[in-house]
């Protein structure tokens, strides 16, 4: 069995996993090359390699740069964990060490959540210079598809949807709260269900059509008026501040635009649910130190926040 194994290693240089790593983590020869203070010509010479050696395109060329085939995202899965491994048995560790590693980290979050989390984040890694932060939009709905195909190390998302694949950790309670502009709307809190139906609404909604202050009043017969939508928590949160409406939105992010942008919260004057904010992430990494890492500094900004307790 030994004389296979080495039989096959001496077909491939393992130098070349560590560019296919690269190349994963960047999405981009020329940032590649970079990372691993290379010529673009080394790093598309070592890309043509690793085509070879298993034979498949991995990676396609974009308009950005490249962008991981099927085969691709599934050797990823297999090499950057053994990856770590190999790098720990060299240098006879088996943690990440933040303060001295160069790593990469992409996280999936929508909107709302990454105004609640990422300063306390970028707060955590100030004194890390080797550690960047990158965040892509997600939903509940696309988290776990994104870290399929590893394009983030990590989501954070109201109840994501996740398979078998997939592991979870709960990080606080969430609900709603209505955003105002006390100079241009001056009412006193909490709202009461009339004023909350006299004035005009932003709505935030994936459809633009309706949300769920709107399914909610109309179980009761009511209605509102909305004047615009939009896709963005922050987007909304930014018109209040030269438009007379009412915007309601996650506890967690409007707390933070109330305070960044003086604003009014006040409770929706009509029961609405609370829900649980999760990171989630591939089960593959479970033992990956640096996304170990990653989960334990998420989990501290959460904590750090002082957003909603778990339940029970």
């Amino acid at each position: 069995m030994i004389d296979i194994y080495e039989t096959e290693f001496r077909k491939a240089d393992l130098n070349l996993l560590v560019v296919f790593a690269a190349l994963m983590r960047e999405r981009s020869v020329t940032r590649a090359a970079a990372a691993l203070h290379l010529s673009q010509g080394a790093a598309s010479a070592a890309l043509g390699r690793l085509r070879g050696l298993f034979d498949d395109e991995l990676f396609t060329r974009t308009r950005t740069g490249v962008e991981p085939t099927p085969r691709a995202v599934e050797l990823a899965r297999r090499i950057e964990p053994a990856l770590g491994l190999i790098h720990g048995a060299v240098t006879d560790r088996d943690r990440f060490d933040p303060a001295t590693t160069r790593h990469t980290f992409t996280l999936g979050m929508s909107d709302d959540l990454e105004a609640a989390l990422l300063p306390r984040l970028l707060a955590a890694t100030d004194a890390l210079p080797g550690i960047r932060l990158a965040v892509r939009q997600t939903s509940r709905n696309t988290v776990a598809g994104m870290i399929d195909r590893a394009e983030v190390d990590l989501g954070v998302a109201a109840a994501p949807a996740y398979g078998a694949d997939h592991r979870g950790q709960e990080l606080f309670a969430s609900g709603y709260t209505t955003l105002f502009n006390p100079r241009l709307l001056p009412l006193g809190t909490p709202l009461s269900l009339v004023e909350y139906l006299a004035h005009p609404h932003l709505l935030i909604s994936y459809d633009g059509r309706r949300g769920i202050v709107d399914d909610l009043l109309e179980a009761r017969g009511l209605d509102r008026r909305v004047i615009a939508s939009t896709t963005h928590f922050a987007g909304a949160a930014l018109q209040l501040a030269t438009l007379p409406a009412l915007a309601t939105l996650p506890t967690h992010a409007a707390t933070v635009y109330a305070g960044t942008l003086s604003l009014t919260t006040s409770p929706p004057p009509l029961p609405m649910p609370t829900y649980t904010v999760s990171s989630i992430w591939h089960s593959t990494v479970t033992g990956d130190p640096a996304n170990e890492w990653l989960r334990r500094l998420v989990h501290e900004a959460a904590r750090s926040g002082g957003f909603g307790e778990l339940p029970g």
